[in-house]
Protein backbone atom coordinates (compact mmCIF):
# COMPACT_ATOMS: atom_id res chain seq x y z
CA UNK A 1 0.00 0.00 0.00
CA UNK A 2 1.33 3.11 -1.20
CA UNK A 3 1.40 5.93 1.19
CA UNK A 4 -0.06 8.43 -1.17
CA UNK A 5 -2.98 5.76 -0.82
CA UNK A 6 -4.14 8.01 2.10
CA UNK A 7 -6.00 10.03 -0.64
CA UNK A 8 -7.87 7.31 -1.84
CA UNK A 9 -9.19 6.35 1.56
CA UNK A 10 -10.58 9.68 2.18
CA UNK A 11 -14.44 9.99 2.15
CA UNK A 12 -17.19 12.67 1.21
CA UNK A 13 -20.05 13.73 2.33
CA UNK A 14 -20.59 14.77 6.05
CA UNK A 15 -23.33 12.24 6.14
CA UNK A 16 -22.15 9.55 4.64
CA UNK A 17 -22.90 6.41 6.18
CA UNK A 18 -20.47 3.24 6.99
CA UNK A 19 -19.91 0.76 4.13
CA UNK A 20 -21.83 -2.54 5.10
CA UNK A 21 -18.45 -4.09 4.67
CA UNK A 22 -16.88 -1.19 7.19
CA UNK A 23 -19.29 -2.12 9.47
CA UNK A 24 -18.70 -5.85 9.44
CA UNK A 25 -14.87 -5.28 10.11
CA UNK A 26 -16.39 -3.37 13.00
CA UNK A 27 -18.18 -6.32 14.11
CA UNK A 28 -15.81 -9.13 13.40
CA UNK A 29 -12.85 -7.13 14.85
CA UNK A 30 -14.41 -6.34 18.45
CA UNK A 31 -15.73 -9.71 18.87
CA UNK A 32 -12.76 -11.05 18.26
CA UNK A 33 -10.60 -9.05 20.33
CA UNK A 34 -13.48 -9.80 23.06
CA UNK A 35 -13.01 -13.78 22.57
CA UNK A 36 -16.84 -13.94 22.29
CA UNK A 37 -16.53 -16.84 19.82
CA UNK A 38 -19.95 -18.28 19.16
CA UNK A 39 -20.37 -14.28 18.41
CA UNK A 40 -17.68 -14.36 16.07
CA UNK A 41 -19.30 -16.99 14.03
CA UNK A 42 -22.16 -15.37 13.25
CA UNK A 43 -20.17 -12.15 12.79
CA UNK A 44 -17.92 -14.09 10.03
CA UNK A 45 -20.80 -15.69 8.22
CA UNK A 46 -22.26 -12.09 7.92
CA UNK A 47 -19.31 -10.45 6.65
CA UNK A 48 -18.72 -12.94 4.02
CA UNK A 49 -22.46 -12.78 3.25
CA UNK A 50 -22.05 -9.10 2.92
CA UNK A 51 -19.04 -10.15 0.39
CA UNK A 52 -15.79 -9.84 1.95
CA UNK A 53 -12.84 -11.91 0.91
CA UNK A 54 -12.14 -14.76 3.22
CA UNK A 55 -8.37 -12.82 2.56
CA UNK A 56 -9.64 -9.50 4.06
CA UNK A 57 -11.31 -11.18 6.85
CA UNK A 58 -8.30 -13.31 7.86
CA UNK A 59 -5.99 -9.94 7.12
CA UNK A 60 -8.48 -8.35 10.05
CA UNK A 61 -7.94 -11.33 12.27
CA UNK A 62 -4.40 -11.20 12.28
CA UNK A 63 -4.29 -7.23 12.75
CA UNK A 64 -6.26 -7.97 16.40
CA UNK A 65 -3.15 -9.59 17.73
CA UNK A 66 -1.10 -6.03 17.30
CA UNK A 67 -3.59 -4.47 19.79
CA UNK A 68 -5.26 -8.07 22.18
CA UNK A 69 -2.36 -10.50 21.53
CA UNK A 70 -2.14 -14.06 19.32
CA UNK A 71 -4.31 -16.13 21.55
CA UNK A 72 -7.79 -13.84 20.53
CA UNK A 73 -6.32 -13.41 17.60
CA UNK A 74 -4.95 -17.27 16.69
CA UNK A 75 -8.63 -18.44 18.21
CA UNK A 76 -10.18 -16.03 15.92
CA UNK A 77 -8.38 -17.63 13.06
CA UNK A 78 -9.44 -21.22 14.37
CA UNK A 79 -13.28 -19.99 14.46
CA UNK A 80 -12.56 -18.50 11.06
CA UNK A 81 -11.26 -22.20 9.63
CA UNK A 82 -14.38 -23.84 11.15
CA UNK A 83 -17.22 -21.34 9.26
CA UNK A 84 -15.68 -21.88 5.93
CA UNK A 85 -15.24 -26.03 6.61
CA UNK A 86 -19.06 -25.01 7.32
CA UNK A 87 -19.96 -22.90 4.41
CA UNK A 88 -17.63 -25.33 1.91
CA UNK A 89 -20.01 -28.53 3.37
CA UNK A 90 -22.83 -26.38 2.47
CA UNK A 91 -21.76 -25.98 -0.98
CA UNK A 92 -21.13 -22.16 -0.48
CA UNK A 93 -17.80 -20.55 -2.31
CA UNK A 94 -16.75 -17.95 -0.86
CA UNK A 95 -14.11 -15.52 -2.93
CA UNK A 96 -10.92 -15.59 -1.83
CA UNK A 97 -9.57 -12.52 -2.67
CA UNK A 98 -6.23 -10.66 -3.88
CA UNK A 99 -2.81 -11.45 -1.52
CA UNK A 100 -0.93 -9.02 -0.06
CA UNK A 101 1.48 -7.45 -2.70
CA UNK A 102 4.72 -7.97 -2.43
CA UNK A 103 7.08 -4.81 -0.85
CA UNK A 104 9.02 -3.19 -3.54
CA UNK A 105 10.66 -0.28 -1.05
CA UNK A 106 13.90 -2.21 -0.13
CA UNK A 107 14.38 0.92 2.65
CA UNK A 108 15.08 0.15 6.37
CA UNK A 109 11.59 -1.12 7.74
CA UNK A 110 12.00 1.46 10.53
CA UNK A 111 12.30 4.18 8.22
CA UNK A 112 9.12 3.06 6.11
CA UNK A 113 7.06 2.29 9.34
CA UNK A 114 7.84 5.72 10.33
CA UNK A 115 6.67 7.14 6.91
CA UNK A 116 3.20 4.76 7.37
CA UNK A 117 2.67 6.46 10.70
CA UNK A 118 3.33 9.99 9.20
CA UNK A 119 1.21 9.79 6.61
CA UNK A 120 -1.35 8.32 8.58
CA UNK A 121 -1.32 11.15 11.76
CA UNK A 122 -0.42 13.90 9.08
CA UNK A 123 2.61 14.61 11.50
CA UNK A 124 6.12 14.48 11.38
CA UNK A 125 8.13 12.42 13.23
CA UNK A 126 11.03 14.33 14.36
CA UNK A 127 12.73 15.58 17.78
CA UNK A 128 13.87 14.01 20.56
CA UNK A 129 11.82 10.63 21.88
CA UNK A 130 9.61 11.06 24.87
CA UNK A 131 7.23 9.17 27.37
CA UNK A 132 6.90 5.82 26.87
CA UNK A 133 9.33 5.47 23.36
CA UNK A 134 12.46 7.58 25.65
CA UNK A 135 11.58 4.88 28.50
CA UNK A 136 11.79 1.92 26.49
CA UNK A 137 13.06 2.91 23.23
CA UNK A 138 12.68 -0.63 21.83
CA UNK A 139 9.06 -0.77 22.03
CA UNK A 140 9.08 2.28 19.73
CA UNK A 141 11.10 0.20 16.97
CA UNK A 142 8.74 -3.00 17.31
CA UNK A 143 6.20 -0.30 16.89
CA UNK A 144 7.46 1.03 13.30
CA UNK A 145 9.22 -1.76 12.08
CA UNK A 146 6.33 -4.48 12.89
CA UNK A 147 2.84 -2.52 13.39
CA UNK A 148 3.53 0.00 10.79
CA UNK A 149 5.64 -1.53 8.05
CA UNK A 150 4.90 -5.64 8.57
CA UNK A 151 1.26 -5.06 8.98
CA UNK A 152 0.25 -1.98 7.79
CA UNK A 153 2.13 -1.51 4.77
CA UNK A 154 0.29 -4.65 3.63
CA UNK A 155 -2.28 -3.93 1.13
CA UNK A 156 -5.17 -6.43 2.00
CA UNK A 157 -6.88 -3.50 3.59
CA UNK A 158 -6.77 0.11 3.26
CA UNK A 159 -5.95 2.34 6.11
CA UNK A 160 -9.16 3.07 6.48
CA UNK A 161 -10.25 -0.62 7.12
CA UNK A 162 -7.42 -0.88 9.34
CA UNK A 163 -7.61 2.06 11.49
CA UNK A 164 -11.51 1.01 11.90
CA UNK A 165 -10.31 -2.64 13.22
CA UNK A 166 -7.86 -0.43 15.35
CA UNK A 167 -10.30 1.49 17.36
CA UNK A 168 -12.86 -1.41 17.42
CA UNK A 169 -10.25 -3.80 19.54
CA UNK A 170 -9.38 -0.98 21.82
CA UNK A 171 -12.77 0.13 22.62
CA UNK A 172 -13.77 -3.74 22.93
CA UNK A 173 -10.60 -4.44 25.22
CA UNK A 174 -11.00 -1.39 27.43
CA UNK A 175 -8.75 0.53 29.39
CA UNK A 176 -6.58 2.01 26.94
CA UNK A 177 -8.00 5.55 26.08
CA UNK A 178 -5.20 7.45 25.08
CA UNK A 179 -4.69 4.63 22.27
CA UNK A 180 -7.89 4.98 21.52
CA UNK A 181 -8.05 8.77 21.43
CA UNK A 182 -4.89 8.26 18.98
CA UNK A 183 -6.52 6.62 16.31
CA UNK A 184 -9.60 8.27 16.45
CA UNK A 185 -7.44 11.32 15.38
CA UNK A 186 -5.78 8.73 12.48
CA UNK A 187 -9.58 7.87 11.20
CA UNK A 188 -10.62 11.50 10.99
CA UNK A 189 -7.03 12.02 9.08
CA UNK A 190 -7.70 9.22 6.78
CA UNK A 191 -10.92 10.60 5.70
CA UNK A 192 -13.54 8.97 8.20
CA UNK A 193 -16.13 11.76 8.89
CA UNK A 194 -18.13 12.54 12.42
CA UNK A 195 -21.04 10.72 11.03
CA UNK A 196 -19.39 7.58 10.47
CA UNK A 197 -17.46 7.64 13.87
CA UNK A 198 -20.82 7.90 15.72
CA UNK A 199 -22.10 5.04 13.65
CA UNK A 200 -19.00 3.14 14.18
CA UNK A 201 -19.90 3.31 18.10
CA UNK A 202 -23.29 2.49 17.49
CA UNK A 203 -22.13 -0.49 15.85
CA UNK A 204 -19.66 -1.27 18.78
CA UNK A 205 -23.02 -0.53 21.33
CA UNK A 206 -25.02 -3.30 19.27
CA UNK A 207 -22.15 -6.06 18.74
CA UNK A 208 -20.11 -5.67 21.55
CA UNK A 209 -21.20 -4.05 24.79
CA UNK A 210 -23.09 -0.89 25.49
CA UNK A 211 -20.27 -0.18 28.49
CA UNK A 212 -17.87 -0.29 25.93
CA UNK A 213 -19.71 1.55 23.79
CA UNK A 214 -20.42 4.40 26.41
CA UNK A 215 -16.56 4.89 26.91
CA UNK A 216 -15.76 4.97 23.33
CA UNK A 217 -18.09 7.28 22.99
CA UNK A 218 -16.70 9.56 25.51
CA UNK A 219 -13.67 9.24 23.89
CA UNK A 220 -15.11 10.32 20.48
CA UNK A 221 -16.96 13.29 22.12
CA UNK A 222 -13.49 14.49 23.45
CA UNK A 223 -11.69 14.32 20.18
CA UNK A 224 -14.33 16.09 17.94
CA UNK A 225 -14.27 18.88 20.51
CA UNK A 226 -10.53 19.54 20.28
CA UNK A 227 -11.34 19.94 16.58
CA UNK A 228 -13.67 22.77 16.87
Amino acid sequence: MGILSITANAQTGANQDLSISQQAFVRIAGVTAQGDLSKLTTELNAGLDAGLTVNQIREAIIQVYAYAGFPRSLRGLQTFMTVLDERKAKGIIDKQGAEASPIQDEGKKYDRGKAILEALTGIPETGAKTGYAAFAPVIEVFLKEHLFADIFERDVLSYVERELITVSVLSSIGGVEPMLRSHLNICIHVGLTKNQLQQFVTVIKSTVGKKEAKAAQKVLEEVLESKK
